[in-house]
């Protein structure tokens, strides 16, 4: 018997389909260099387009990323415009790539409330992007998730009030293709960046059974780096959705 045996690679483990990134922390890293809040906000936009850009590299499939909460109108009028004018640059951008990129859009939220302007690009994000194959990034855009909750119940309370389904016809499929997010597989894996450990109004009804991730990392100081350890953590859980594993 040989003294010290071949050891056998280790299967390659795989991805993530889904991954879901609240982006926190901008201001806090700003003002740790005293730096107006603004600031932050413009490096986590930064991070973002590294983080999109490696994210379709690796083969992911779905990340979806919290932008601008139903909360985040609380902030000064000065922040939100400067979000808002962040967002309205990526997307010019975005556009003007986008058949080098290839990368698919979608928007969950109410983008009523957002600029004209805005919304318009939006609408040509998605539009132009529908054909592509890869990675489809979602933007969580004046979203909250239970705002997405109740207008999914509406809607389908209307449908019943009107005699168009009854309420024993509601199912959990159903009610998720009432959701902003129909067609999108749950999320797999959750990362919140910054330290705090809360879920922020963020994908209530898709996250029943996703894996959270928590960091100290500001969001701007995200780096491929830092989503592949957040990969590997969730790549060593065992996800048994309330049985027993076999």
């Amino acid at each position: 018997m040989a003294l010290f045996q071949k050891k056998e690679p280790a299967p390659q483990r795989q991805i993530p389909t889904h991954i879901a990134i609240i982006m926190d922390g901008n201001g806090r890293w700003a003002k740790k260099r005293g730096l107006p809040r603004t600031a932050g906000h413009k490096v986590g936009a930064e991070a973002f387009r590294t983080i999109a850009n490696y994210a379709k590299s690796i083969g992911l499939r779905y990340l979806t990323v919290y932008a601008f909460s139903t909360e985040n109108w609380k902030r000064s009028e000065e922040e939100v415009d400067a979000i808002m004018e962040l967002l309205e640059r990526y997307l010019r951008e975005a556009i003007r790539d986008m058949d080098k990129n290839r990368v698919r859009f979608c928007f969950f939220g109410d983008l009523s409330r957002l600029s004209p302007q805005l919304q318009q690009e939006a609408r040509e994000a998605v539009e132009r992007s529908k054909g592509y194959e890869g990675v489809q990034v979602n933007f969580c855009l004046n979203y909250g998730a239970r705002d997405e909750i109740l207008r999914a119940a509406r809607t389908f309370a209307q449908a019943c009030a009107e005699g168009r389904a009854k309420p024993e016809d509601l199912t959990e499929a159903g009610f998720s293709n009432l959701l902003y997010s129909a067609g999108v597989p749950d999320p797999d894996l959750i990362i919140r960046p910054s330290g705090e450990i809360r879920t922020s109004n963020f994908l209530l009804w898709q996250s029943a059974y996703s894996e959270y991730y928590f960091t100290d990392t500001l969001w701007p100081d995200f780096s491929p780096a830092d989503l592949d350890r957040a990969i590997d953590a969730y790549q060593h859980r065992s996800r048994r959705y309330g049985g027993v594993k076999p």
